[in-house]
């Protein structure tokens, strides 16, 4: 990373040492159960298994391998110990814990633990590698013991991501070759080092020492004090401090600075360039996403993706620019009466932000799921549209959501973040606001604007070098004419919450953009049309839309992901051992393709990382239709075989299939969210959008923050993120976020200029 090649981007043990505090009893229970999700499989199997051009030898050595070796159950203890829920530590702990001992054993797995030998009654570890598979094949059908099916799941989770993304000193895994997978390499192509582009303005803490900071500082236009009574605090001024580079933070700081304001960006990830990108999944994840990529909503339904880097979601997003669609702006403009979202101001920032971040509208050539996604439709009859991308026409990266390694995609930490910084503007990484300066405010009658309460700026906490495995913190605070809160729909609401505000609006009404994705499998001999793996080419490039033939409205829209072996393993249903293991050896010409809704239903979230979120009836119709067009387009597209991700494994085998069986099979597709529900079976969502939390409203019973984006309670204090659109977009949100963010920092420049002509 940066100055230096950051080591966990690259590669290597992240741990040196483990931390997690378990009992060797507890790690020999744990590290059976993960055995039990990858076993080791007797040899004669290879000759029964279909493979895609991988060799008898690295099929074989696939087979053998077991996640009970090595790192993985001390990886899955130290992730689940340091990232995990309480609630989810709490279960997992309990039943290691239980099934150390015969007796708890017994109790949990009854007579399959009895054996025919002194001693008769055997604790979970000491059982046959057969009996622990059918246990665990129990408590995942068993919908009566959700707790412990909960812990088990996400024990497989975390076993599998790690089996299949952890990497050695020189970034290999021993099992990539098996399951057909080769990282997508661009070092030769883009070998040559260049100037980091926001050098300029940046602050690393990671990289200072106590006398470098303020020297740093200093150096970029700021003047430091630091107060030997305070101890490690640091104290600046500023006229605009901004938490957060993603799609808002990044416009923001950007308008601003441009326009003559001294502006500091706040940003609790690091700071990362093309050259600094691996595309190796686990130690990617680990530095560019929200809690390392393992977040979920804390009744483990659906996993969330949200970026934690400089440049925010756009650093590691998927690409897709589309603007806002017309009736969502109606909606946004009359029945929320919200004029900005129908005015000439609002599509003449959707075209500035299409300019500035380069988008094109072609795709020279599609990747091998895009492919199939164009085939299918076009072989239904389907209208499917080409996805524009703020990238050239033939970017053909398939692991830009882990950095773009060409540089090719322009996220704002290479657009709007370079202007800001070459207008002036700080960006201070590796530093966490902890919450806002918020004082009474004394009212003044004149002054439109006045709220109870006002904003001074910031206090944010960060590392210095060779700190950053202590718990000491030094402290910064900031003081600003404005504060902006850019920190996306997830954190900004946590962040004016524990600052001491109370709008009923601030952490409600969470959109997620929910999907469920279907996939079909596609072998060379049978799909010789569509070139290449399932991880190569641009991720988004093709899009259809799932319409109501009675409205006409939009129910679903269906897109490509991207999914590398880790997440394509977390996802992947686990039946047996066997099963699981068949499953990935076709990974590579296994094409997914996701539904996604606008969702009606909704969430909350008041405290950093604990999310709370409901479907409704309609949300779970929609995209239930959805993933029934995405296997039919899958089927029609040539798979011999298609399948969801429910947790029975549910598939369905294609040739030699009459119309009527299809019929039958998509009839008893389902949209069940799992894994406490009460069903049989369920399936895991994802999401890799977050709006609304703090949504805009004409007044602050309708919303947190008015339509200059201004907090109701805080003067001073604006919001910048998608957390401020009023309902879910529909679409891929980024050119939606960055317009609103375009419009509200212009409206703040205005606001600024009036100030300071009554100061």
């Amino acid at each position: 990373m940066g100055k230096e090649c950051h080591p966990l981007l690259k590669g290597g043990r992240r741990e040196s040492k483990y931390t997690h505090g378990l009992t060797p009893s507890d790690m020999e229970t744990l590290a059976s159960i993960c055995e039990v999700f990858i076993p080791p499989i007797q040899q004669n199997w290879v000759h029964d298994i279909n493979t895609e051009g991988q060799t008898v030898e690295q099929v074989q050595s696939f087979l053998q391998a077991s996640a009970s070796e090595n790192h993985v159950p001390d990886e899955v203890a130290e992730i689940l110990m340091k990232r995990g829920f309480f609630e989810g530590v709490f279960v997992v702990r309990l039943v290691v814990r239980i099934l150390c001992s015969r007796l708890g054993t017994f109790v949990l797995c009854g007579s399959l633990c009895l054996g025919d030998k002194w001693p008769y009654l055997k604790k979970f570890s000491h059982m046959s590698l057969e009996r622990r598979e059918r246990v665990v094949q129990n408590w995942f059908r068993n919908r009566f013991i959700p707790p412990i099916r909960l812990g088990f799941i996400f024990i497989k989770f975390l076993c599998v991501l790690i089996f299949f993304s952890h990497v050695n000193e020189n970034s290999e895994n021993r099992v990539w070759k098996a399951i057909g997978y080769n990282v997508d390499n661009l070092e030769e192509k883009f070998s040559e080092k260049e100037a980091r582009p926001l050098d300029k303005g940046m602050v690393e803490t990671i990289y200072e020492t106590d006398s470098s900071f303020v020297d740093s500082l200093t150096q970029k236009g700021l003047t430091v004090t630091k107060d030997p009574e305070l101890g490690d605090t640091y104290k600046i001024t500023c006229d605009v401090v901004i938490v957060g580079s993603g799609c808002g933070g990044g416009v923001a700081a950007s308008v601003l600075a441009r326009s003559g304001y001294k502006v500091v960006v706040l940003e609790k990830g690091n700071y990362f360039t093309k050259n600094d990108y691996s595309s190796l999944e686990g130690p990617s994840m680990t530095q560019l996403y929200e809690n390392g990529g393992i977040l979920s909503t804390i009744d483990g339904k659906t996993m969330v993706m949200a970026g934690s880097t400089v440049g925010g979601g756009s650093a590691i997003n998927w690409s897709a620019c589309i603007k806002t669609p017309k009736f969502v702006l109606q909606e946004w403009s009359d029945g929320h009466k919200l004029p900005l979202f129908s005015s000439s101001e609002y599509e003449a920032a959707l075209n500035t932000v299409w300019e500035r971040i380069g988008v094109t509208e072609k795709c020279v050539e599609e990747g091998f799921q895009n492919q199939i996604l164009r085939t299918g439709c076009e072989r239904l009859g389907f209208e499917v549209e080409a996805v524009a991308r703020n990238s050239s026409e033939n970017h053909y990266c398939g692991s830009c959501c882990y950095g773009c390694k060409s540089g090719d995609k322009k996220g704002t930490d290479t657009t709007w973040l370079v202007d800001a910084v070459d207008a002036g503007a700080v960006i201070i990484s590796g530093c966490r606001a902890e919450k806002f300066i918020i004082k009474k405010n004394s009212r003044n009658l004149h002054y439109e604007r006045t709220r109870k309460k006002k904003c001074l700026g910031v206090i944010a906490s960060f590392n210095l070098k060779g700190d950053n495995n202590s718990n000491k913190k030094s402290i910064l605070h900031i003081e600003a004419k404005v504060t902006i809160a850019a920190c996306g729909a997830l954190l900004t609401p946590p962040l004016m919450i524990s600052s001491g505000l109370r709008n009923q609006n601030i952490g409600l009404n969470l959109h997620l953009h929910p999907v469920l994705m279907a996939w079909g499998y596609f072998p060379e001999e049978t799909s010789p049309e569509y070139e290449g793996k399932h991880y190569q080419g641009g991720i988004i490039t093709s899009v259809h839309k799932v319409v109501d033939s009675n409205s006409n409205n939009i129910r679903a829209i269906i897109e490509a992901p991207a999914l590398l072996p880790g997440s394509f393993a977390g996802l992947c249903p686990w039946e047996s051992g066997l099963d699981y293991k068949t499953r990935m050896l076709k990974y590579a010409r296994t094409a997914h393709l996701f539904a996604m809704v606008r969702d009606r239903g909704s969430g909350k979230v008041m405290v950093e990382g604990r999310i709370s979120y409901k479907m409704n009836k309609e949300d779970n119709e929609n995209i239930r239709a959805g993933l029934k067009e995405a296997l039919k387009i899958l089927i029609a597209a040539g798979a011999i075989e298609v399948g969801t991700h429910q947790s029975d494994g549910q598939r369905f085998k294609c040739k030699g299939t009459t119309a009527a069986e299809l019929e039958e099979f998509l009839d008893k597709i389902s949209a069940a969210q799992g894994p406490k529900s009460m069903v049989k079976y369920w399936t895991t969502y994802s999401t890799a959008h977050q709006m609304g939390s703090c949504r805009m409203g004409i007044d602050d019973t309708q919303g947190a923050v008015d339509d200059n984006g201004e907090s109701w309670e805080a003067q001073d204090l604006f919001v910048c993120d998608s957390s401020v659109l009023p309902t879910a977009v529909g679409v891929n949100p980024m050119i939606t976020i960055q317009a609103t963010a375009y419009c509200l920092s212009n409206k703040i420049t205005e606001i600024l200029k009036i100030k300071a002509s009554r100061n």
